[in-house]
């Protein structure tokens, strides 16, 4: 039986247990993710982190999950109170649904029963992932602009901005993929990858879609709408409570969901990693070893997180912007043009020899005419200009002399010059009544 001929035979009370651990597997993780995070970045930093609450402190999250419930609700006299209140559940829900296409694992018995560890196989699962990743950014949005503030509307602003331009580049960074693979289904994909991941056949696709998730998922260095030291909090600043828990479960859980996307899609999903395959294929890629490889790539990717977190500095708006549409989408689209050619090529029949000497010629044809084009006319700038960085923001120049404090003059002298001013004018009443 096929994939989805299995999951459609699954009876009620496996579709339910199945539903339920998706459920539980987003706060889950958070709460792992959470601590995880702390600890490695305490670790990088040369610092202990939390080791108070339990053992070596792990149970801090668990400390916070329960605080942050009990705290109290702070809701502004001016916010759309609605929106309000609905904009986390917008971030949160889509985010937990994504799981529902992801496969997990191979063909499996539970409780006697065959089935195959996913909750349904859609021919167009890769775009459900890629929806359910963008809604939640529609959550930030609406909190931004209902909180009836304006640190929280530029935090959504921002977002919003992100929404277009990383979503843009995610979803051309899977087109090579889908290319290859010959299906959208995430299951196929992960067949398509027997032998040989996508991450090491397409390249391009693989680090664009890397750069591409850390900028959709709202973290640094491109944690633009929460940028605490320009917007005290960006999006979330208004909110408190439980709320606030949802916007901080909703980043988590989407941070899994891309992870365990880019496992599936570039890193053969459940599929055992090179050196243990070659052991023996059919027994570490049968039964619940897969569930062991897949977790261990997707914690390779919530790891990659925490390590741009704790090292790169967060980027201005400018550059941001600069390197979604001037960089990543152009590539995007020469790359998947590249790809099609090659495909072309080799269903034409064409060797490697050929399609190398083809690319060549173009590429010689290319500089040639590089070369040929006109060099720009620099204008002379002006000696009194103000010199501009590379992000387009004035600086004072390095001479700049600071003028002095000014002298006060004594109250008599201003006093005496005032009524000598007004006296030495041709409107007062007293010339008018000397010339009559």
């Amino acid at each position: 039986m096929t994939r989805a001929e299995l999951l459609a035979d699954d009876p009620i009370w496996l579709i339910l247990i199945k539903v339920v651990v998706l459920l539980l597997l987003g706060p889950i993780m958070t709460m792992f993710m959470i601590i995880w995070e702390r600890k490695v970045v305490a670790r990088m930093q040369q610092r202990p982190g939390p080791n108070r609450v339990g053992p070596n402190g792990w149970l801090q999250s668990v400390a916070d999950a329960i605080k942050l419930p009990f705290k109290e609700q702070i809701i502004p006299v001016s916010a759309d109170r609605k929106v309000y209140w609905l904009a986390p559940i917008i971030s949160t829900i889509p985010a937990i649904l994504a799981f529902s296409v992801i496969p997990f694992g191979p063909q499996v018995s539970i409780f006697g029963e065959q089935t195959v560890l996913q909750l349904v196989d859609l021919p167009v699962g890769a775009l459900l992932i890629l929806a359910c990743s963008s809604m939640g950014v529609y959550g930030i949005v609406l909190a931004g602009w209902s909180s009836g503030s304006p640190y929280p509307l530029l935090g959504g602003l921002r977002s919003a901005a992100q929404v277009i331009s990383y979503e843009i580049a995610m979803g051309l960074s899977i087109v090579a993929v889908v290319l290859y693979a010959g299906s959208l289904s995430t299951g196929d994909i992960v067949d398509a990858q027997h032998g040989l991941w996508f991450a090491i056949a397409l390249v391009p696709s693989f680090v664009i879609y890397v750069i591409s998730m850390v900028g959709e998922t709202n973290r640094a260095p491109f944690d633009l709408p929460e940028a605490e030291s320009e917007l005290v909090g960006g999006f979330h600043t208004e909110y408190s409570s439980m709320k606030f828990a949802l916007f901080f479960l909703a980043e988590y859980v989407n941070m899994v969901i891309v992870s365990a996307f880019a496992a599936t899609m570039f890193l053969g999903g459940y599929a055992a990693p090179w050196p243990i395959s070659l052991i023996n294929d059919n027994y570490f890629n049968s039964g619940w070893w897969p569930l062991l490889w897949f977790f261990a790539k997707m914690l390779l990717f919530l790891f990659l997180y925490i390590w741009l977190r704790g090292t790169l500095p967060r980027l201005r708006y400018d550059q941001f912007m600069r390197l979604g549409w001037k960089t990543l989408v152009p590539a995007n689209l020469v790359w998947i043009v590249a790809v099609v050619a090659i495909r072309a090529f080799r269903n034409e029949g064409i060797n490697t020899q050929q399609a190398l000497l083809f690319g060549g010629l173009l590429l010689l044809l290319v500089i040639g005419v590089a070369l040929l084009m006109p060099d720009r006319k620099v204008r002379d700038e002006d000696e009194d200009a103000v010199p501009v960085t590379g992000g387009g923001y004035p600086v004072p120049p390095l001479d700049l002399e600071i003028p002095g404090k000014a002298k006060r003059r004594p109250a008599r002298t201003r006093g005496r010059r005032e009524r000598s001013r007004v006296g030495a004018g041709s409107g007062s009443p007293s010339d008018d009544k000397g010339t009559d």
